[in-house]
């Protein structure tokens, strides 16, 4: 048997439920873990070791109670440092939030605490989750695990790096324009991106409102399956949270794909792609023909204006939501001012990094009079046309098949200071969060030199269902060989 931090969630809590072990010792497992190895992956920006343990002795309490307990119950788990814990530090990866405390959890964290998870600590990402790379923290680079001369990917870039590594057994992150997906991708886990308005958004610190969305990261296809129902469902804390029953996920898993049609956009195999994620992406697609899908190519005329759409509303978005961000209230507050004007200044140019700044700057011009009709309102109705791709492509097929990257994991520095080039890491993820779609990437291949390859699955909205039963039955048919980074 793999060690306990290795396993996956359900594996785990059958372990738990035969009295194998106890989560103490599975949380103490896990803690040892990332003492041995944080130092090479920097997955974490805060370690929460006493927590963890007094959450895992209430866990075994209520395990050793004789009643059915939760699947996450005694599970410990990472989360991503932009979702507010009441009492633990949230940073959002920068400076300007580097001592606030919240008073309270998101939606996200109670629900996993009522599920009876086990908080080991909040994960890096880049700044206000604002990269690809996880390279624009404040508080240092995420290695790949598989890799350490790579990036685990971004935003979510440290809880990716941490499911690998086992430093938890499973985590959320936050997806805006491809940040659960892309880093999923990139060190060889699972991540699931839900439709917007399936998981609550409150206590989840904004970048751009209409595209964030929270979701889970995993070992395996049903490991994500028992996280997002843990997390989904509406919250009236959350205006944007979508009214409507959720579904039994993990039993949706065994439906299986039939007859079903699998969209395959010729847009998202284009030149310059990395040929051994296009080969190991097409094997995939011949697996599930080998199932029994029905393969349809389709079309989705608009992706080739997905990243520059992206490029004007998120920061369009995080221009409005960063105002916030001043020194008055809380947060890093510049040391040394003259009046309230250089206050303002000073605290928000030593408090911000420089992506972050880049994308405050571009979507304040955006949103400026003489410009917002330009460029801004532009860029909505291009959204609109992007979206109508997607309704007339699932006219045709059942669920969308395409890769998650361009390209595997690259090296730390290489894209850094060539933004343009750092964007289009994102370039077939992004189309999926201005349609508002659930996608989920799973590993489907290696390259020649070790580094993983992930395989995107889209939905129509509100059927993750779909996607999950899809991605379960190629991950149980495809059977590649469970590897861990050498770490």
């Amino acid at each position: 048997m793999a060690p306990l931090y290795y396993r996956t969630i359900s594996e785990l809590h059958e372990g738990l439920k035969k009295k194998e072990f106890t989560s103490v010792e599975l949380t103490q497992a896990v803690i040892k873990r990332i003492g041995e190895i944080e130092g090479k992956i920097h997955s974490f920006i805060t370690v929460t070791p006493d927590m963890a343990l007094e959450q895992a002795g209430d866990a075994d309490r209520r395990i050793s109670s004789g009643d059915h307990f939760p699947s996450l119950c005694g599970i410990p788990m990472a989360i991503k440092d932009i979702f507010c814990t009441k009492g633990v530090r949230t940073t959002c990866a920068s400076r300007i939030l580097s001592n606030f405390v919240p008073p309270y959890d998101s939606t996200i964290t109670r629900r996993l605490r009522e599920a009876g998870a086990v908080f080991v600590g909040k994960t890096n990402m880049d700044e206000f989750a604002m990269g690809s790379s996880t390279e624009t923290s404040f508080y240092g680079t995420t290695f790949n695990p598989w890799d350490t001369s790579r990036v685990p990917g971004g935003s979510s870039g440290g809880s990716a790096a941490a499911v690998a590594s086992g430093e938890c057994i499973a985590s959320v992150g936050t997806d805006t324009g491809g940040s659960i997906r892309q880093p999923a991708s990139l060190c060889g886990i699972v991540g699931l991106k839900p439709t917007y308005g399936r998981v609550s958004r409150y206590g989840m610190i904004a970048f751009a409102s209409s595209l964030d969305q929270g979701g889970p990261m995993t070992k395996d296809v049903k490991d994500c399956a028992i996280v997002l129902q843990a997390i989904a469902g509406h919250d009236p804390a959350d205006s944007t949270s979508v009214n409507r029953p959720v579904p039994d996920y993990l039993k949706a898993l065994e439906k299986g794909i039939g007859r079903m049609k699998f969209g395959i956009p010729k847009e998202y195999f284009m030149p310059g792609m990395d040929p051994e994620v296009e080969g190991a992406v097409r094997k995939a697609i011949g697996t599930l023909k080998a199932m029994g899908a029905e393969l349809v190519e389709i079309s989705l005329p608009h992706t080739e204006f997905a990243i520059s759409t992206y490029y004007i509303i998120a920061p369009s978005e995080a221009s409005s939501n960063l105002a916030r961000y001043d020194g008055v209230k809380f947060g890093y507050r510049t040391p040394k001012y003259q009046d309230l004007m250089d206050m303002y200044l000073k605290t928000r140019s030593e408090g911000f990094g420089n992506e972050v700044k880049r994308r405050i700057m571009l979507g304040t011009y955006a949103l400026s009079s003489g410009y917002y009709e330009a460029y801004y309102r532009k860029a909505q109705q291009v959204r609109t046309l992007l979206r109508l791709d997607f309704i007339k492509a699932f006219d045709k097929c059942d669920i969308i098949v395409t890769p998650t990257t361009p390209t595997p994991a690259f090296k730390i520095g290489e894209k850094t200071s060539d933004p343009l080039q750092m964007y289009l890491s994102d370039i077939f993820t992004i189309s999926c969060n201005l349609a508002g779609l659930p996608g989920v990437s799973l590993p489907c291949g290696l390259t020649k030199e070790g580094l993983p390859i992930g395989l995107q699955i889209l939905g129509r909205p509100f059927d993750e269902e779909t996607v999950l039963s899809s991605a379960y039955s190629y991950e149980q048919s495809a059977q590649l060989i469970k590897r861990q980074p050498s770490i």
